[in-house]
């Protein structure tokens, strides 16, 4: 199947969908009831996957948070906060096609659940070592535990992550996707503003250790509901073996030239936007000198913004899509330049909102995308492909932490978005493929 008759078949289904909703548009009028901000959820099985997502992401912000924190503590090591980027981005890296296999292969529902009894697994190991002494500043290097914790992190999410993707497609379909996907995101991003806050709390009333078992107990109550969640049937093809399918599914990629540009253009906006959050613990201890608490108050900013960006796009038509991506991308950076250069402690935090805002239009829209140009047999593939570019936001990550070693930090966060900025207004101009994708 080549991209043409893929991109034949999508433009059918957009005609249709915008028939579909011009028609009950004019029949319901412009009523506030008549908002779609929350049609997904009226589905009773995505509820119970949306429940999944707030406590699953709620335990994995409370980790991203406590973990960089403790490493910087221990080590006050820009380097070594890169290392451990590197580590979760690694597996996601390799790993990330064959979640793609797993996910056409095993129940989507099988497959989140034993990924989140291994991170639950994972967590309270970190516990243990932290309330035993064998994780602490009076033994030297010890941090490594932490560099490996978060390697297991990433390969148990890059083999768990395609099966979550495509999940919301298969249980709300193509028409209700970008609603679904934005409240997934919205799931995602209010736990990046909870998540931090409760780990920062926990962290200066409590320990870092206390911080660890709460995170442990998120991501087993949270896995309560899979086992509700509708069993999906594989779609992988019978009797090919798993490097066969990772194969034909590059292929399928790069034959659909829609699907490759997005791709692309989504791989080169996250390697040079991304980094900051790798980053931010170093602006908080030594620029803004804010501690933990103004650590997580930061982390709560790009949340608020996320949470922003979700509900915006959550109540859009599925209209102008490349447009969106784009314009999201390059507020997303303009906003990063401005928090790079920024001493204003308030200004910092009302800046971080903006990139919060423009980093959720750019995942979700390109995530939307991404599963409604695929078809069916390819989406878990393409997914896992998506994934990798993922990953590839800690090789950033360690690349900018390492610049950040020789060149002030605000210059490397200010000098990557910049280079997204001039790229995006150059695709804006001359790619309109990209540009007029609906």
């Amino acid at each position: 199947m080549d991209g043409s008759e893929n991109g034949d078949k999508s433009s059918n289904r957009d005609l249709n969908g915008n028939a579909a909703n011009a028609a009950g548009a004019g029949r319901q009028g412009l009523s506030l009831r008549n908002l779609r901000t929350f049609d997904s959820l009226k589905n009773p099985a995505y509820r119970l996957f949306f429940g999944n997502m707030l406590g699953y992401t709620a335990g994995m912000n409370m980790e991203m948070m406590a973990r960089n924190w403790l490493i910087y503590e221990l080590t006050k090591s820009p380097t070594i906060l890169g290392l451990k980027s590197l580590a979760v981005a690694g597996p996601m890296l390799f790993f990330s096609l064959f979640g793609g296999v797993i996910a056409n292969r095993i129940p989507k529902n099988r497959v989140l659940f034993v990924g989140q009894m291994l991170s639950a697994f994972i967590s309270v190991s970190i516990a243990i070592a932290l309330a035993t002494g064998y994780l602490s500043g009076e033994r030297a290097g010890s941090w490594w535990i932490l560099i490996v914790a978060a390697a297991c992190q990433g390969t148990v999410s890059s083999l768990m992550m395609p099966s979550r993707q495509v999940m919301v497609y298969e249980i709300v379909g193509g028409q209700q996707l970008l609603n679904a996907v934005s409240l997934n995101t919205l799931a995602m991003n209010g736990m990046r503003v909870l998540g931090p806050a409760l780990a920062g709390f926990v962290i200066e009333s409590f320990e870092v250790t206390t911080a660890y078992y709460v995170i442990t107990g998120l991501y087993l109550a949270s896995s309560l509901v899979i086992p509700f969640l509708p069993r999906t049937k594989p779609t992988g093809l019978g009797g090919q073996g798993a490097i066969s399918e990772i194969r034909e599914g590059i292929d399928y990629v790069r034959n659909d030239t829609t699907i490759l540009l997005i791709l692309v253009y989504g791989l080169i906006a996250i390697v040079l936007a991304t980094p900051y959050w790798t980053l931010v613990p170093i602006i908080a201890a030594d620029v803004l000198e804010v501690g933990a608490g103004g650590l997580a108050m930061m982390m709560m900013s790009i949340g608020i913004g996320a949470i922003a960006g979700s509900l915006i796009l959550a109540s859009l038509p599925d209209r102008r899509r490349g447009l969106m991506l784009i314009v999201s991308a390059m507020g997303f950076a303009l906003a990063l330049i401005g928090f790079a250069f920024s001493s204003s402690w308030y200004l910092s935090l009302a800046l971080l909102v903006l990139a919060g805002l423009g980093q959720t239009g750019l995942i979700a829209v390109t995530i939307t995308i991404l599963q409604d140009y695929s078809l069916d047999e390819y989406r878990a593939r393409v997914m896992s492909i998506f994934m990798m570019e993922v990953g590839l936001i800690g090789f950033g990550g360690f690349g900018a932490a390492l610049l950040s070693e020789v060149i002030p930090v605000q210059w490397v966060i200010g000098g990557f978005a910049t280079i997204l900025v001039f790229l995006s207004i150059l695709t804006l101009a001359f790619v309109p493929r990209l540009r007029n994708l609906n």
